[in-house]
């Protein structure tokens, strides 16, 4: 059983390496200069196939080398991936940036390890909250692959930008080995990422993504580490074999993440427009947030909350995308529940089911609670916290999404 894994998970690389090879990889001495603005309209024709919030992930360090394991939703051709200096307060070089195919932890399966370039140069500066997309690599990535982006910065410091908890171990080193696709140069495992936050390719027409806001639960916080079993992961599973066009997924969900206030994250408010909106081909936002801003005790209401999902709702459909909107699920038992914020929580849901606001919605209160006590996570459900689920609830989540709804060409409303 393993040669036969090992054999299919080499095949797969093989469908990649062979476009890479077509890729040009002429180096410049001068770095490029960036694409700062991150509109969508800057990739046309691409679909994001994965993405992750950016924060600030501690600071950076000069002569550092990344080596990020990233699991894609979507196949399509000529791969790009989008750097990010967007909490740097100072620029950044990137004096070599690659991509591969992962064998195991941090080596790559050999021949697939090809570099990157950004208009046309091997080396790129990016301003500080400045973010630069790739160029396009000939070819196709495959669905459900992981991709490994391998990067190296001679200059990193101040605030560095990233994704704290990514539920993924990817790997660390000094100096610069990004050429490399052996594993003898990157003893260091990380649990984060390291200044990319997305990447998109092109699928086959009319194929769109959908872009999850969300917090620690969409972040997959309690989900098994390295399996990709978020509920977002579940849900591309299942998208990859329905007969609707939307295929990506981009999970956009930050730990302690709130809709009205920034704290863990920039507020979803304040980070939309980056996190999601400018991801291309996003034909749909998922918002599932809120538990954050209720549960500490802040004194927030459900008029203030429903206050930001109708911004929310708003700026989405101005640029033409649909929002499904998601109940936020019951955590009686943890730490920081009272009855105070359980009415807030009821008084928001019915908002969410009954409005009429949202083009969809997605009802996890109900999947998630204990037809016992409908203020608690069903214990088969239960992650261990009485908030996050464990796989089968994340699972139960993802098969909860009618993927009719995340399917909605033409009917955003203005």
């Amino acid at each position: 059983m393993r040669a036969w894994f090992t054999g299919v998970r080499r095949l797969t690389a093989l469908v990649l390496t062979a476009a890479l090879q077509a890729a040009t990889a002429t180096a410049y001495a001068a770095g490029a200069a960036p694409d700062t603005a991150p509109s969508a309209a800057r990739t046309p024709g691409h679909v994001v196939t994965w993405g992750a919030s950016a924060d600030r992930v501690g600071d950076g360090a000069a002569d550092r080398g990344y080596r990020l394991v990233v699991h894609t939703s979507v196949a399509g051709d000529d791969p790009r991936i989008r750097l990010s200096n967007a909490f740097g307060d100072r620029p950044i070089t990137f004096d070599n940036v690659y991509v591969g195919i992962q064998e195991q932890g941090a080596a790559l399966v050999r021949g697939s390890n090809r570099p990157l370039t950004f208009g046309g140069a091997r080396t790129v500066i990016l301003p500080a909250g400045a973010t630069a997309y790739s160029d396009a690599l000939p070819g196709r990535l495959p669905a459900a692959v992981n991709l490994v982006v391998s990067l190296h910065t001679p200059d990193a410091a101040g605030p560095a930008t990233g994704h704290g908890m990514a539920m993924q171990t990817s790997y660390a080193t000094w100096g610069d080995h990004t050429a490399e696709e052996d594993a003898s140069a990157w003893p260091e495992r990380i649990g984060s990422w390291y200044y990319v936050d997305a990447v998109s390719v092109r699928p086959k027409a009319a194929t769109g993504a959908v872009a999850v806001l969300g917090d620690s639960i969409t972040d997959g916080w309690q989900s098994t580490a390295d399996l990709n079993r978020r509920w977002p992961d579940y849900l591309a599973r299942r998208l990859r074999t329905a007969a609707s066009t939307v295929k990506g997924v981009a999970n956009e969900g930050i730990s302690g993440n709130k809709v009205l206030a920034d704290g863990a994250g920039q507020s979803a408010l304040h980070r939309l427009d980056r996190d999601v909106l400018s991801q291309p081909g996003v034909r749909t936002v998922f918002l599932f947030e809120g538990v954050n801003d209720i549960k500490a005790h802040t004194g927030v209401t459900s008029q203030d909350l429903i206050a930001g999902y109708r911004e929310v709702i708003r700026r989405a459909h101005a640029e033409g995308k649909c929002v499904v909107g998601a109940t936020i699920a019951p955590f009686k038992g943890w730490s920081e529940w009272d009855e105070a914020a359980e009415a807030v929580r009821q008084e928001v849901n019915a908002f969410v089911r009954d409005s009429g606001e949202f083009d969809a919605v997605t009802d996890f209160d109900r999947i998630l609670r204990s037809p016992y006590d409908h203020e608690r996570v069903l214990p088969f459900f239960d992650g261990g916290d009485h908030l996050h689920p464990n796989d089968k609830g994340m699972q139960a989540m993802a098969d909860a999404v009618d993927l009719g709804s995340l399917d909605c060409v033409g009917t955003a409303r203005p």
